[in-house]
């Protein structure tokens, strides 16, 4: 097509209002995609997907968007990150020196005014030493005053207390708490609800419960054994809500998986469309061209192929060899290649084969190759721009299709990859529609984008199908 044909059909396009929701559409993908491949390197994105928990340990686990606080009277917690290495995190440590023994404190000072109690509440610990590890006492202030010593421990070299799963300080705070409103708690409290709770009859039911906002701090007191000993802790105050995607399960932020999707989308869809699209249109083309035992085997070949269950080979060879994202396109492509598009080319290359200009084409002695790929090709070419566009909506679905049923690439982050976690834990049941909600939006989208380009194409076209 010249260069003044496509400027043409542009302006047509501009001409239907799908058209121009559907290129604003793609435009937006192909912005997030390119975003993606620019803000999250390929193998950062890779790490923090396949390594899950141990990259995301800040982030909160299964927590909804941030943006939903837009939308709720109640207002949930954000993740809360205190680090003696990092001076504006508000975390203080000091340390007072002797020639054997020293003593270091620590202190957590934070504000919390949020509406719900936090999800989890963890410490971490780096300590330098060489053979006597430091041992320290953990104490909680609540905004009333009141002090709890949490725990006495010896630290590693790396260290962690889980305090939201620590079970006898469960028992002693609800012990605490029952001689406090004078009645039993007739439930089992996770700490976290404990430590922000109002010591009040409320706390009787976990429906109930209020949370006691103001400030918070967190001491740690201890003595370093060796004169170059050294300590360093981070507290992390876990949230329920957290990044513009929330999180998963393995703590993952699903915005790596949303953005990162967009371009793995995009490129196995286009790529498998256009590959197919133009295979199927040379083989249509040598087909009608060379016609007799040319023409018998291809359309034998073609024939055969079309009678193959094609998403039931395409399972059987994803179970059988987890096969990475790239070489599933090329599956794809090779069970694809003969198929009923063949016929379909077929047919209008053997109108075109008749006409004048072909033979005229012959007559001054070009070759069979240069027929196909100067005449042939290039005069069908225009009519299955329309469907090639359209098609790419159906392998999008296709490796979000495989991904849910568990047989995608198991490590690149997909949007169906994401919807197949959400459906194996149980998203739904536990109220996490985010989860499903995003990535099924993003896919709906980028299908509706292709969708509205390739029938507003097909209009411009095919003459008969214009509503202008």
């Amino acid at each position: 097509m010249s260069v003044k044909r496509l400027r043409g059909t542009f302006k047509q396009l501009l001409a239907y209002r799908s058209a121009v929701v559907g290129l604003c559409i793609l435009c937006f993908i192909v912005g997030l995609s390119i975003y993606a491949v620019i803000a999250i390197p390929y193998e950062e994105a890779i790490r923090a997907w396949r390594l899950g928990e141990d990259v995301s340990i800040n982030n909160p686990r299964n927590a909804s968007p941030s943006w939903i606080n837009f939308f709720l009277q109640k207002k949930l917690p954000e993740t809360i990150i205190m680090d003696t290495l990092k001076k504006e995190s508000g975390a203080k440590k000091a340390i007072v020196p002797s020639e054997t023994i020293s003593a270091i404190r620590i202190e957590f000072p934070f504000e919390f005014n949020y509406d719900d109690f936090p999800s989890e509440l963890n410490l971490f610990f780096t300590a330098n030493y060489s053979e006597k590890a430091p041992y320290i006492t953990i104490d909680w202030i609540k905004p009333n005053g009141a002090t709890i010593r949490l725990k006495e421990m010896v630290v590693k070299k790396t260290d962690r207390y889980y305090i939201s799963i620590d079970n006898e300080l469960a028992q002693k705070l609800r012990l605490d708490l029952s001689e406090k409103v004078g009645q039993e708690i007739p439930y089992e409290i996770p700490p976290q609800l404990s430590l922000f709770a109002v010591e009040d009859g409320s706390i009787l039911k976990p429906e109930t419960a209020q949370v006691l906002k103001g400030k918070y701090k967190m001491v740690i007191e201890g003595i370093l054994f060796e004169k170059q000993s050294d300590m360093d802790s981070r507290l992390v105050v876990y949230g329920k809500v957290f990044g513009l995607a929330g999180t998963d399960h393995l703590r993952r932020d699903l915005m790596i998986g949303l953005l990162w999707g967009a371009p793995i989308a995009v490129s196995f869809g286009i790529l498998a469309s256009v590959l197919i699209s133009f295979s199927q249109m040379i083989i249509a083309a040598v087909s009608a061209w060379y016609g007799k035992w040319a023409d018998m085997l291809l359309q034998k070949a073609t024939e055969f192929f079309m009678i193959l269950p094609f998403l039931p080979i395409l399972m059987m060879i994803a179970i059988f060899y987890k096969l990475s994202i790239w070489v599933l396109l090329v599956v794809v492509i090779a069970l694809s290649i003969f198929g009923s598009g063949v016929k379909t080319y077929r047919a209008m290359f053997l109108q075109v084969k008749e006409l004048p200009y072909i033979e005229a084409a012959q007559a001054y002695g070009a070759g069979n190759l240069r027929i196909i790929f100067r005449y042939m090709i290039p005069k069908v070419l225009p009519t299955i721009i329309p469907s090639l566009v359209l098609s790419v909506s159906s392998f999008v679905f296709l490796e979000a299709a495989l991904a849910i049923l568990g047989l995608g690439d198991p490590v690149v982050p997909t949007w169906g990859k994401i919807i197949n976690d959400a459906y194996t834990k149980g998203a739904l049941h536990q109220g996490y529609y985010y989860w499903v909600l995003e990535p099924s939006f993003l896919l709906v989208l980028t299908s509706l984008g292709f969708a509205l380009l390739g029938f507003a194409l097909d209009k411009i076209f095919n003459p008969k199908l214009s509503e202008i």
